[in-house]
């Protein structure tokens, strides 16, 4: 990047690899130093809890406000009902209206600890673009805004091209999903007097359409910029781990397993994600990255408990660690683990190990906790399992038992 912003805003940004792309730096810079800017990005709802690859623009979102200035979120309860073609290769699940409302409880309890909502002048509001979306009116809305867009342009949007390079189907309700985005944009505007609008690399044409329907329309400006995919030093994008998506709601993530997982990342991703997602100062993360040895697992706790900080709060980091500390270096059970309790009738007159294997998550089926058996990848109370046929009853729960995959996953099991 040859331009050097002076706003607080895209100077930390920039610092800390946030810009793949904006629509005019220079004038959205100049826009940030001279007043308040308000800022959107928009989140499907298309799960019941966001998970780590969300949390860039997340992050994105609180600097927005730390910096002065005004941020929005925007729950896409309307263009859930369409679906983003971006990045997909097949056709979006069309989800029941039912369920989309219970996905939108579920994310908003992600951002009040990220961002302050309420009435002030920077506080954020929680919009949903249900409240316009569904009050369109379809001829009108051909009119007044489908004629600022070209079949051919729409054609050209990666999200679209990808798709009809592989010969895959692309329905009519997903092409209006550019429309629709470009109009919440514009809805925004008029609303909130919007200028921004946020968001991942993958919607950069949407973005970008929706910054020139405020030009045609209202006549005024509106700048986009994206930020670059994360991926780890594997290759692999964020969001995801062996085991699934690593979410950010407690309920299907406990804050330990959460805590975890950014414990265990690659030595040369700790400097990159200490810049993404936390509010350590650059130089702090630099030096962390550059660390070696044991120093660098020192560094790893350090992400993993700013990270797991502002997700769950302190404590709860705090409580991780010491659980972590417990189980890695002095082989002892912890009190923070992935629990298993287990009723009587769970129990009958005995469970074999493999079913606990599975129903403690450390297994995705009975074949796959048998194969970690026979190759010694399995442990009971840190003594190697050998046998698939072990039986555990009442007994043996006298008191809890702890299972481990591996040197870094473990669950508890006891009787309830």
């Amino acid at each position: 990047m040859t331009y050097h912003p002076k706003s607080d805003f895209l100077r930390e940004l920039s610092s800390r690899g946030f810009i793949a792309d904006c629509t005019n730096l220079q004038e959205l810079d100049e826009r940030m130093v001279s007043g308040v800017v308000t800022g959107y990005i928009g989140f499907d709802l298309t799960a019941t809890s966001l998970h780590i690859g969300n949390l860039v623009q997340i992050m994105l979102l609180r600097w927005l406000q730390k910096t002065g200035h005004r941020p929005i979120t925007l729950m896409g309860g309307g263009t859930t009902k369409v679906g983003d073609p971006s990045g997909k290769d097949e056709m979006r699940k069309i989800l029941s209206v039912e369920q989309i409302n219970k996905n939108a409880e579920g994310i908003r309890q992600v951002f009040s600890r990220y961002i302050s909502y309420g009435d002030g002048p920077l506080d954020s509001p929680l919009v949903n673009n249900a409240e316009w979306l569904d009050e369109l009116k379809y001829i009108d809305f051909l009119r007044d805004i489908g004629r600022h867009f070209t079949i051919n342009r729409l054609l050209a949007f990666d999200s679209v091209k990808s798709r009809l390079d592989r010969e895959q189907a692309l329905s009519f309700i997903e092409f209006n999903y550019m429309l629709l985005q470009s109009y919440d944009f514009l809805e925004l505007h008029r609303r909130y007097d919007c200028r921004l609008q946020m968001g991942g690399s993958d919607q950069w044409g949407n973005i970008v359409s929706g910054a020139d329907l405020i030009r045609r329309v209202d006549g005024e400006d509106a700048f986009g910029l994206t930020t670059p995919l994360v991926t780890r030093a594997d290759g692999k994008k964020m969001g995801k781990s062996a085991e699934g998506a690593v979410w950010l709601n407690e309920d299907m993530m406990s804050s330990y397993e959460f805590w975890q997982w950014w414990r265990n990342v690659a030595d040369a991703d700790v400097g990159k994600f200490l810049k993404l997602f936390t509010e350590l100062p650059v130089d702090e993360c630099d030096r962390l990255g550059a660390l070696d040895g044991a120093e660098i697992n020192e560094a790893k706790v350090r992400l993993a408990n700013e990270v797991t900080g502002l997700l769950h709060g302190t404590e709860a980091a705090a409580a991780a660690e010491a659980t972590a500390r417990e189980v890695f270096e002095k082989g002892g059970v912890g009190d923070d683990l992935p629990t298993l309790t287990l009723s009587a009738d769970d129990l009958g007159d005995g469970i074999s190990i493999v079913q606990l294997i599975v129903k403690s998550g450390l297994a995705g089926s009975g074949k796959e906790a048998k194969r970690l058996i026979a190759e010694n990848g399995a442990r009971l109370d840190d003594q190697p399992l050998t046998n698939a046929g072990l039986m555990i009853d009442a007994g043996a729960l006298s008191h809890p038992i702890k299972l481990s995959a591996g040197k870094k996953r473990h669950a508890l099991v006891q009787l309830g």
